[in-house]
C-alpha cells in the first residue's frame, strides 16, 4: 500500500483521492513507525521550507523518510516534497534539508514579464527516458505554484527540466527514488499517468 506522509503541510486528501481515482489504495500516516514500515512512501508539501523541516524533525520523521529511500524503496515527493530532499534551501534564511540530494534551494531571479511564482501549466522537458514519464508524450504540460527551485549538484539526477524565463529543474528521479516540483493531483490526465506509473513500480 502506498502511505502518504501527513506532517501538517500538505494538501494530502487531494493526493490521497487522486490514487482513488486510478484504484489504488493509499493512506495518510503520521507516525515513524507507519513510515519505517511502508512499502511506496509520498512526501507532499505546500508552504514554507523552515516550517516543514521543523514538523519533520519535531515529528521524528526524518529519520524513516531517510532509511525508506537509502533502502531504495519507491518514494515520490511533491512541490515541497522535493525541494526537503535537498541539503540547504534558502528560502527566508538558509535551512537545513534532508541532505539525501546534494545541492539548494533557490529562489526565481526577477525577471521582466515574469510572475513569481510560478503558478500555471508548463512543459516538461525529459533528460533521459524516465521510468514515471512512461506513456507520457515529451511535451506534456503540468501545473507548478512554486517561489523556489532546485539546483541539484548531480546533474544525473534530473529527470525533466521547465523552461520560466530560465531553465529549472522540474522532477527528479535516482533509482526509486523520484520527485516532481509540479503537482501532479492538478495535473489531470497526465498527472494520474504518473502516479500510476508510481503505484505499479
Amino acid at each position: 500500500m502506498i502511505r502518504i506522509v501527513d506532517y501538517g503541510m500538505g494538501n494530502l486528501r487531494s493526493v490521497q483521492k487522486a490514487f482513488e481515482k486510478l484504484g489504488v489504495a493509499a493512506e495518510i500516516v503520521t507516525s515513524a513507525d507507519q513510515i519505517a514500515s511502508a512499502e511506496k512512501l509520498v512526501l507532499p508539501g505546500v508552504g514554507a521550507f523552515r516550517d516543514a523541516i521543523h514538523e519533520l524533525e519535531r515529528l521524528e520523521l526524518v529519520g524513516p523518510i531517510r532509511e525508506h529511500i537509502r533502502q531504495d524503496k519507491p518514494f515520490l515527493g511533491i512541490c515541497l516534497g522535493l525541494q526537503l530532499l535537498f541539503d540547504v534551501s534558502f528560502e527566508d534564511g538558509e535551512w537545513k534539508g534532508l541532505g539525501v540530494l546534494a545541492g539548494d534551494v533557490v529562489r526565481f531571479p526577477a525577471m521582466p514579464d515574469l510572475k513569481v511564482p510560478h503558478m500555471g501549466w508548463n512543459t516538461l522537458e525529459p533528460t533521459h527516458d524516465c521510468q514515471l514519464l512512461r506513456g507520457i508524450p515529451a511535451d506534456a504540460s503540468v501545473y507548478f505554484v512554486h517561489s523556489y527551485f532546485v539546483r541539484p549538484t548531480d546533474e544525473s539526477v534530473i529527470a525533466t527540466r521547465t523552461n520560466y524565463g530560465i531553465p529549472f529543474t522540474s522532477m527528479i528521479e535516482r533509482g526509486n527514488l523520484f520527485a516532481t516540483q509540479f503537482h501532479p493531483e492538478k495535473s489531470q490526465k497526465v498527472g494520474l499517468k504518473l502516479l500510476e506509473n508510481f503505484a505499479t513500480r
